[in-house]
């Protein structure tokens, strides 16, 4: 009986974003979905429809692509810090009130990463009515997609987790910032999944909450609740040992 990954792989892939003409599809992509899809940005403040900031030159960005249509689904970052100056904030630090701080007390800076621009385009979304939120689903699927296609793209939120997973064991990161929506921070809760909270909900990009959550505190939640998902998210165990 074929995997999660096994189903995934048939008609996606993980893809890094490390040569130019890549990152400007992570940048078009971020467009669609917080200028056009979400209404989040101003299409006005990208006049070349490419949604950019300053913290993307210190940011390792994944792509997910559907294979048969050549297409991007979906694209997330994480924020490194700045081994220049390691005090230099992150966004979650200057866009949020955080009153929670021994929640990161002893955490080095060094071994700190922001999750951000973590987005899923429209046409892969999977729920009716959420087709407005970064992460929610389109209910315009069914005159594209196979009934087998539609069932992985539930895990397309999964294999964003796993690309952020591989860039944290390949950059010594194990902590993770996040300011999230609610409706994502309860599904990851379902999985086993639990960032704490640091602060109170924010109005970015909506009304987002702002927590932390240690990288093998995470897998071990998984682990827990379902085996299948952690070989996703470690790349079938590959990267599990990077966080004991």
């Amino acid at each position: 009986m074929p995997t999660i990954i096994d189903a995934f792989d048939e008609y996606f892939e993980m893809l890094p974003a490390i040569s130019d003409d890549l990152k400007k599809e992570v940048y078009k992509l971020r467009y669609q979905v917080y200028c056009i899809e979400t209404g989040f940005e101003d299409p006005a403040n990208h006049q070349d429809e490419a949604e950019y900031d300053d913290f993307d030159d210190s940011s390792i960005h994944y792509l997910i692509r559907h294979k048969r249509f050549d297409t991007y689904a979906a694209t997330t970052r994480l924020i490194l810090p700045n081994k220049k100056n390691p005090e230099r904030l992150f966004p979650i630090e200057l866009h949020s009130q955080i009153q929670i701080p021994e929640a990161f007390k002893g955490i080095p800076r060094m071994a700190l990463g922001e999750v951000s621009r973590f987005c899923v385009s429209k046409d892969f979304k999977r729920r009716k009515k959420e087709s407005g939120t970064l992460t929610g689903i389109s209910p315009d699927t069914d005159a594209y997609y196979s009934e087998d296609e539609r069932r992985t793209f539930p895990h397309i939120t999964i294999a964003l987790i796993a690309c952020l997973v591989k860039i944290s064991a390949e950059h010594g990161i194990d902590y993770w910032y996040a300011v999230m929506e609610p409706a994502l921070l309860r599904f990851l809760s379902t999985l086993g999944i639990h960032f704490i909270h640091i602060g109170p909900l924010t109005d970015y990009h909506g009304k987002r909450q702002p927590g932390i959550i240690k990288v093998s505190d995470l897998l071990e939640g998984v682990a827990k609740k379902n085996p299948e998902l952690l070989e996703m998210l470690t790349f079938r165990g590959q990267y599990l040992q990077s966080f004991n």
